[in-house]
């Protein structure tokens, strides 16, 4: 009774709270996390929106100033005149009309019509036609003040890579924007693209090669990180993926191989892709702001979560001291009848389920002491009885054997065997019978099998090999009597194989219980056997010892200890017997 009483447990009131706060706060959360999660997403969705907005405003910027350029040099694909005058390779007065009257007029043209200043240089297969170019004495040529363009042989350039690695042609497709010569230099890139004979399409022949050199800053005006926040940065990548231009990113240069860095992945990154030139826009956006933002968003929803908790928290608390008063009234009720007090009474008014567990309760505990008292009475009564039935069946048949035994020595006059044998059975009686009580110390146990050993030693000499091997903590514990002797009897009646014989006896202490091992090397038995000795039917009456014992420890300690087997055929049988640690 003490025990139980110590025993810490949680209210029905603590319960009850706990319940009723979870079924509040898992919902609560729920919702708490639906529409954090949803304004969040909303937040980045529309920040996401307004960045991918802005980038292609950049875009569409820079998209007219590329297509300018390209127009321009358009310009050369549709004037077929131009095409007659750079096939003719007639020296003298042709060439110089043509290049003078048409020529020089047209490329002036082609410049004039950009909407910044640019620079154009044709490079010509036609050696018959002259050059005509400017030095620009180290500076660069869009700082000229004089003619914007500059006409010269192929030879000048048939031996450059960026000319020999250009892709083939594609008729109104092939160009390329590039930084050649001194465009890195003097922050210029260049639109690359041939001048091509399209008088024969399926066999187009290249004429020239034509290059528009434009400022940097120009053409990438619109590419500004700041657009984005100070934090931000901004890159034009070609299909190579290489940096063309760049803003607001101070570990990487023009030129370099564009891969995403650690520190980008905590950026959101934004593309546009740029088909005209193959290019793609990325812009790494901090997402400091955002954060910023998003933080609010959840600690707003956090304190709103957090003020309907602690309202529902009051609420329940009303709700749970409202029952748990009730059942702490049941709850002392039946402390009372488990002490033994049944003469204590419950009163409780209404028509609800309260008031019917009070009228049941009251019931009972008018009836159940005396209840109790007989039912438990005659159960202990009956368990002594069948202990004592079980002990009285074991004892006759061990005598009869042990009796037949010194009858077989007194008929061949072994007269000391004969008295060393009466003297264990004495002993062996003396210690079975123990003033009848059903119940010994383990260490009576095992003095009881020593004498049964020695009866047997007597009868079999140095055919039979014993080794007991108990642990010392085991001894302190008792047991039910006579639970080793008649497997013993069983090795030594039924498991002979050939003339020897070996067992040993084991027992040890595992979390509270104890397990004593029989071991032997003999015959073995069948599964089928040993499935009809622990569990016979009606007709089945082998085993009868062995199934005693059983019955004997689940009487006495419960279902989960006794005896189980296990064994193979021609290598021997192990019995397992299980019995609680306990002293009586």
């Amino acid at each position: 009774m003490e025990m139980e009483k110590s025993k810490k447990f949680l209210p029905f009131g603590y319960k009850l709270m706990l319940s009723y706060c979870l079924m509040m706060i898992i919902p609560l959360l729920l919702v708490g996390s639906f529409a954090s999660s949803t304004f969040v997403n909303s937040v980045q969705e529309h920040t996401r929106t307004n960045i991918q907005a802005t980038l292609t405003q950049v875009k569409d910027n820079m998209v007219y100033k590329i297509d300018d350029a390209k127009r321009v040099t358009d310009i050369l694909y549709q004037d077929t005149a131009v095409f007659q005058h750079l096939k003719h390779y007639e020296e003298g007065w042709t060439s110089y009309e043509a290049t003078t009257k048409y020529l020089i007029p047209r490329f002036q043209q082609m410049v004039e019509s950009m909407n910044e200043a640019s620079y154009l240089s044709i490079y010509l297969h036609n050696d018959t036609l002259p050059e005509i170019y400017y030095t620009h004495e180290n500076a660069s040529p869009l700082a000229s003040n004089g003619q914007m363009f500059d006409m010269y042989h192929m030879k000048r350039i048939v031996n450059k890579s960026w000319y020999r690695d250009f892709p083939e042609e594609k008729y109104g497709a092939t160009m390329q924007w590039k930084q050649v010569e001194d465009d890195g230099k003097y922050g210029q890139i260049s639109l690359l693209r041939r001048i091509v004979d399209t008088s024969d399409f399926f066999q187009m022949r290249e004429l020239g090669f034509v290059r528009i050199t434009l400022s940097m800053d120009y053409l990438f005006k619109s590419v500004d990180h700041r657009k984005f926040g100070e934090k931000s940065a901004i890159f034009i990548v070609d299909e190579e993926d290489r940096i063309v231009y760049l803003s607001g990113d101070r570990t990487r240069r023009i030129g370099d191989k564009w891969t995403n860095s650690d520190d980008d992945k905590n950026q959101l990154t934004i593309q546009e892709s740029i088909p005209s030139v193959k290019w793609k826009l990325i812009t790494l956006v901090s997402t400091e702001i955002m954060e910023q933002e998003l933080n609010k968003v959840r600690e707003l929803t956090f304190l709103i979560c957090l003020i309907c908790l602690i309202a529902f928290f009051f609420i329940g608390m009303s709700f749970t001291q409202y029952f748990s008063k009730r059942v702490r009234k049941i709850v002392a009720v039946l402390n009372a009848f488990r002490e033994g007090d049944f003469h204590k009474r419950m009163r409780y008014k209404g028509n609800d389920e309260f008031a019917q567990i009070t009228s049941a309760l009251n019931d009972m505990g008018h009836n159940t002491e005396e209840l109790i008292r007989v039912v438990y009475l005659t159960d202990i009564q009956k368990k002594e009885a069948e202990l004592e039935a079980l002990q009285a069946q074991i004892n006759p048949h061990f005598l009869y054997n042990t009796l037949s035994s010194i009858s077989q020595l007194s008929k061949f006059g072994e007269a000391e065997k004969l008295q060393r044998m009466v003297k264990d059975l004495a002993t062996f009686y003396r210690l079975t019978l123990n003033e009848g009580r059903l119940i010994i110390p383990i260490a009576k146990e095992l003095e009881q099998v020593q004498a049964y050993l020695n009866i047997k030693k007597t009868k079999h000499g140095d055919r039979m090999e014993v080794l007991i091997d108990v642990k010392p903590d085991v001894y302190q514990f008792d047991t039910v009597k006579l639970i080793l002797q008649p497997f013993i009897e069983n090795i030594l009646e039924h498991a002979w194989f050939g003339d020897h014989i070996h067992i040993r006896i084991a027992g040890e202490l595992d979390n509270g219980v104890i397990e004593f091992r029989i071991i032997d090397n003999g015959v073995g038995i069948h599964p089928d056997l040993i499935q009809q000795i622990l569990h016979p039917e009606h007709h089945v009456h082998v085993g009868y010892g062995i199934r005693n014992v059983d019955q004997r420890i689940k009487l006495h300690a419960g279902k989960d200890y006794g005896v189980s087997i296990y064994s193979k055929l021609g290598m021997g049988t192990t019995v397992v017997i299980r019995i609680p640690a306990r002293r009586m």
